[in-house]
């Protein structure tokens, strides 16, 4: 709320100016904006201020949004100022100059794709709590043997998450093979042939799925059981703008983070803003959590050596993720227009592009920080505590009965099935060569290995 002072001109600048220096920048807006309001306003606007920090921003942002050149003046020798300001947004810590109009280009991304996430306090003090330096001293003090044992182990649980979310039960093998390029995530460039190879590995059989972009149109939802016409919760990006919208999640993808844009927005706004275009036919959500991995390993913010299981803490969180998503789905709705086709589908009838280039990525980024958060601090040192007290418990049974590993499994597996207490059945069967004092010493000491129950 602001008082009647900061009452802004019923003007195009004067409305422009109060946006850009209350509310920030709205690229969305701004580019519908542009798209309406005659471009020789837009020139009449920075030649009665060149030299005005607002409207050398205006300029700046009309090309850029439109692809149009505008016949103003040069503003002479100004000092150059940001396109938008670091105190609303997450933007380049860099910047690459525009000479032509004397400013600083810090958006994270190019026109073909740039989300914009602001600074609330949920994220500042989120980023400000270094989750990367606090994973990188968790595994600083792991001994190496125990911490190859736990990436193997975060890197299933991840894999096999991803599938559950989908409610698909994968095969060991599939999550493995998953796994493994969930593993590979961040070592090579992103590129749309590369998501093609990935949405061909996570389908597996596509004898009844089209592989690579989609020719037609798509939806999230249901049909009508009696009609069998579509109800959509959400519809996906036309397929002519598939292309353009991948290329463009690419290039913000390198470019936000070689600029040093805070790495977990920019892992929320590629895989969100690659979920919400749907661009294949089937596979989107598996490669929208793989891309998560993606961005944070090629930014040196995860580990390279373990997976932060993101999947594992959305799959518990699973509401809140569905609530996420729809907070910017359901809305967009009303602005699509479409029809039903002959077989099911939808048809989308307007240009919806830069509803996908252009969305408000905040509520996905405070979403994605919240999960790293529980995974740095809850999965990976409960992993980490876990086999350590699995290799104290080992070290003890051995120190009373010589027995091989897998029956020291064995052993461990059903005294944490029946809380710490070796069952009749397992004391007549597997057991039965053991004393009492032998189940009791054993019992204690998995009782001192393992005082709380595991998590799940």
């Amino acid at each position: 709320m602001l008082t009647p002072r900061h009452r802004p001109d019923d003007t195009l600048a004067g409305q422009l100016e109060f946006a850009l220096k209350w509310e920030g920048v709205n690229l969305a807006v701004l580019r519908q904006l542009f798209l309406r309001v005659p471009a020789s306003d837009v020139a009449a606007m920075v030649t009665a201020t060149p030299t005005g920090a607002y409207a050398r921003r205006v300029w700046f942002l009309y090309e850029w949004l439109t692809g149009s050149t505008l016949d103003v003046p040069d503003p002479g020798a100004v000092r150059a100022v940001p396109v938008a300001d670091p105190k609303h947004h997450f933007v380049s810590v860099r910047g690459r100059p525009s000479p032509r109009h004397r400013v600083t280009n810090n958006l994270p991304g190019p026109p073909a794709f740039c989300p914009l996430v602001l600074r609330t306090s949920e994220l500042e003090s989120l980023a400000a709590r270094r989750l990367d330096e606090q994973a990188r001293r968790i595994i600083g003090r792991t001994h190496p043997d125990v911490l190859a044992r736990a990436a193997a182990f975060l890197l299933l649980k991840d894999s096999r998450a991803s599938f559950r979310i989908e409610d698909e039960q994968p095969s060991r093998d599939r999550a493995q093979r998953w796994g493994q390029a969930i593993a590979h995530a961040g070592s090579t460039p992103l590129t749309i042939d590369e998501l093609e190879r990935l949405q061909k590995l996570v389908i597996g059989d596509d004898r009844f799925v089209e592989i690579g972009l989609r020719t037609g149109c798509g939806f999230v939802g249901e049909h009508d059981r009696f009609t069998q016409e579509p109800l959509p919760d959400h519809i996906s990006a036309r397929p002519d703008d598939l292309r353009s919208l991948l290329e463009g999640i690419a290039a913000y993808a390198e470019q936000a983070v070689a600029d040093g844009v805070d790495a977990v927005v920019v892992a929320a706004a590629v895989a969100f803003g690659f979920v919400y275009a749907h661009p294949f036919e089937d596979g989107n959500g598996r490669l929208h959590r793989w891309l998560i991995h993606h961005v944070l390993v090629d930014a040196q913010y995860s580990p390279r050596d373990v997976v932060f299981p993101i999947s594992a803490v959305i799959l518990r969180r699973l509401h809140e993720y569905r609530q996420v998503l729809e907070s910017y789905s359901k809305p967009l709705l009303q602005f699509i227009e479409w029809r039903p086709t002959e077989k099911g589908n939808v048809e989308v009838l307007n240009d919806t592009g830069d509803y996908y280039r252009y969305f408000d990525a905040t509520p996905h980024a405070e979403f994605l920080y919240r999960c790293v958060e529980e995974t740095v601090e809850r999965d990976l040192p409960e992993e980490v505590a876990y086999l350590e007290a699995y290799d104290r418990f080992t070290a003890g049974v051995q120190e009373v009965v010589d027995m091989p590993a897998r029956t020291v499994d064995l052993l461990h597996r059903f005294l944490r099935q029946n809380n710490g207490r070796l069952s009749k059945r397992a004391r007549a069967g597997e057991f039965a060569r053991l004393t009492d004092a032998e189940v009791a010493r054993f019992e204690q000491l998995f009782q001192r290995c393992f005082p709380e129950p595991e998590a799940t």
